[in-house]
Formats: C-alpha cells, structure tokens, sequence
C-alpha cells in the first residue's frame, strides 16, 4: 500500500496531460476521461484512508532517496481524510460542471486535474519546499480556472487573485530559506529536531522565518486582515471553480496545523507554539469580519464568500488552541464547512441562472422556474453553514465550544461564535426571503429553462 501514496497526485497529473494531447477537441471524451479519472482517485483515496485508519503513518520516498535529503510524502489519518475529502468534492464538482459549464471556455478539465493533483500534493508532502511546489501547481491551475468564460468583472478579480498570490509565493520563498539558513532542512519531520536545539544566536532568524511562512498559510486561508482577495474572487468565478475552491482555504489551515503543531509544537523549546499567540486572535476577528460581509451582501455570491470567510476563522479558532479536542473538534467542522460552501456556490449557480436579469442581486424578483426545490436546497445550505442543528455543523461548533472550557480565552471564543452564528442565520434568512419568499408575492414569472434537472441531484 505505500507505493499507492503516490497515485492522488500522479492520476490527475497524467490525466491532464492526457486530455490536452489526446482529446482536447472532443468535450464529450474530456468529460469521460476527467470523471472516470476523478472516480478512480475517490476509490484510492479510501483505500489510502482505510489503510491509514488502521496503521501507523506511511512513508513514500521518491527515487528510494532517504529522508532529510530526498522528496518524502506522508500518509497519516490527516492527509488520508483531507485527500479523500478532496476527491469527493471534485467528483461533485466536475460532474455539475460537466452538465455545461466546461464549455464556456477551454481546457476546463485539464486545469481541474492539475489542480487537483496541487491539492493533493500539498496534503501529502513531507517538507516544506515542496510545499510550496504543489502551493505553485494549484496557484497556476486556479488562474486559469479562475478566468474560465471570461468576463471583466471575473477578469479583474482573477488579476488581485494573481497578484495576492504572487506576492505570497514570493514571501513563501523568503520564510524558507531563513528557515533552511538556520537549520538545515526542510523536511518538517528533521526540522522539528533541528528547531529543538536550535542555536541562541540563530533563533531570531528562525523566528522571523516561522512567522513569515504563518503569513503565508494565513494568506491562503484568507485570515483577516489578509482576506480581501476572497470576496471577489469566489464571488466572480465560475460556479464549479468556487466550489473546488472551498478545499483552497483549507489548504492553509492544513499548512498551518501541519507544520506549527509538527515542528513548533511541544518539542520546540523556546518555539514552542510560535503560532498560537497570533492565531487565535486573528481567527475570532475573521469569524466576525465574515459574518458582518454576510449581513451587508448584497449579492448572493457575496453572501457566501464572506461565510466561507466565517467558516475559516470558526475552523482557525479551533486550530489556534492547539489541543487535541480542539484540533479534533476542528477537522471535523473543517469537513462540513468544505460541502456546505460548495453545496452554497452550486445552488447559488442555480438561482442566478433562472433569475435572468436579476442575476445574483438580492432584490426582490417574480417567481422563477423551479423555486420551490431550490428554496428546499437552499435553506438546507443555509442552516449547515450557520452550523444549525440537526445538521453537523452544529455538531462541530457544539464540539469546538466544548474543547474551549478550559482555555483562557474561553469567554471571547464562546461570545463569538454564538454572536456570529445567529448574524449567519440573519444574513441567510434575509437572503432566502428576497429570494424565495418576497418574489412569490410579485406579479408574473421569470421564464429561464437554467441548468438541467441531472445536476440538480448532485447537489442534493
């Protein structure tokens, strides 16, 4: 089984590659080959979480060059669960877009599987420079996702897109070589050894490093006051691309998790949770920003960029403890918070689509094809991202305020969440009202066919 770590990022790679030199003129044989290639990754990656769930971690080095030196990636019950995560909501994903989507411009499914293969690259790596590879290959996979059907407004967002994540890139390089200056390696297992007997005179620079690679994990993760890229860039791009981007975020989160826990956790000395003093804070602030961008949306797609904004800062507070129940309390949300945003963007996409010239404005409207079982969906949605019972959201912030008792911070983390998560139902339940409620009592109906009923399923 160790020889298939290797497969979630080679399947989608070759499979890319494959359908750019093969069958880049034929959409109908793109589709087959990119869901066929997506199904098989979701049945490795549950073998690989089977596997994990019942060993040790698994070590795969490339080239059978040893550990500090060569390429290493890592199967533990993390990586395991976050690539099949990733899977599983790309499956979703490729066949909403499949319905029509990809045709809306060129080479959609070969940029899904690179992207996919960044994704799970990133999950899996061992070290910190290809880290920043496998940051580089979702980046460049995003861009052009992220421009599909072009459009100005999506053009502007896709260039601050660009931009932010240059510079983050940029900054990535800088964090590694100050780390790499002082200790070594790169390889995070060795590096948390190295960090335990660092040098008095080398701890500055190692300090300033850590922090500098924390500024970029909380770029990805769109912590505030970093997060200004988000809003418009989910909000613009294409339905089925800001649906797989719900897994982008959490990428950052993965990166901070993994390598402040792993490296400058309880082994560390003097660095021992670098992060924590600057996480925590930062996380509670980006869970109200979030919610307060719900509450003065007025676009739809705004409305769920800024929950997924939300959504990072409840998941960030949970990291930010750094305990076991607090991180376990954390995966579990992150799980849920990925398909509810996505399950949002898709049905979103569904609304606006049979609104006609209304588009995703939340002004009242006459009724739309349909509206019925998208309100049903919708307020499905709505509810698990507000974290409402009985759905698991509520499950995961129910857990997260429990693994906080005993935290010093126990009073501002339970003020907030439970504040933010009554401003998400008022922001959703207003949206929905507009949307579904209100428009049943105008004149008329808006007559757009939309998507076809066979995507309507998978979001359900």
């Amino acid at each position: 089984m160790g020889d298939w770590i290797v497969i979630p990022i080679v399947l989608p790679a070759v499979m890319a590659a494959l359908i750019v030199l093969a069958v880049r003129h034929d959409i109908l044989l793109q589709r087959v080959f990119s869901i066929t290639a997506t199904v098989a990754l979701v049945a490795v990656t549950l073998s690989l979480l089977i596997f994990a769930n019942g060993n040790g971690p698994e070590m795969y080095a490339l080239s059978d060059w040893p550990a500090p030196f060569g390429i290493v990636l890592v199967l533990d019950r993390l990586s395991a669960m976050m690539i099949f995560l990733t899977s599983l909501l790309g499956l979703g994903v490729v066949l909403f877009a499949s319905s029509e989507w990809d045709q809306r411009g060129k080479h959609f499914h070969a940029l899904f599987q690179f992207q996919l293969m960044g994704v799970n690259g990133a999950f899996l790596t061992g070290d910190l420079f290809n880290l920043f590879v496998f940051f580089e290959v979702l980046l460049i996979a995003s861009y052009g996702l992220m421009l599909h059907g072009a459009g100005a407004d999506r053009l502007k967002a896709g260039m601050q897109y660009v931009v932010v994540n240059l510079t983050g890139s940029a900054l990535f390089l800088v964090g590694v070589g100050m780390i790499y200056s002082v200790t070594g390696t790169l390889n995070m297992a060795d590096l948390a050894i190295q960090v335990a007997n660092i040098a008095p005179g080398d701890a500055a620079l190692l300090r300033a490093g850590a922090l500098v690679l924390l500024l970029v994990f909380c770029v990805k993760a769109a912590m505030v006051p970093i997060h200004f890229w988000l809003p418009g860039t989910y909000a613009n791009a294409p339905a089925p691309v800001a649906a797989l981007f719900a897994i982008m975020t959490k990428v950052g989160a993965y990166s901070v998790l993994r390598v402040y826990s792993l490296a400058f956790g309880d082994t560390a000395g003097d660095m021992a949770w670098l992060a924590q003093p600057y996480i925590l804070p930062a996380a509670l602030i980006t869970l109200a920003v979030g919610m307060i961008g719900v509450l003065a949306a007025k676009r739809l797609n705004n409305l769920i960029a800024f929950a997924v904004i939300g959504s990072m800062g409840t998941l960030l507070t949970a990291i930010g403890l750094f305990t076991p129940e607090s991180i376990s309390a954390g995966l579990y949300y992150l799980l849920h918070s990925t398909f509810s945003a996505a399950a949002l963007f898709l049905i979103a996409d569904l609304v606006v689509s049979r609104r006609g010239q209304f588009g995703d404005s939340l002004n009242t409207a006459p009724v739309f094809h349909q509206s019925g079982f998208l309100a049903v969906l919708f307020f499905i949605g709505a509810i698990g991202m507000a974290g409402m019972p009985p759905l698991s959201g509520f499950i995961g912030k129910l857990q997260i305020l429990d693994a906080s008792r005993d935290s010093d911070a126990m009073v501002w983390i339970w003020s907030v969440i439970l504040v933010t998560s009554l401003m998400c139902i008022i922001g959703f339940g207003r949206a929905g009202s507009v949307l579904f409620w209100k428009s049943s009592s105008l004149d008329g109906e808006i007559v757009v066919e939309g998507a076809k009923w066979p995507v309507l399923p998978i979001i359900a």
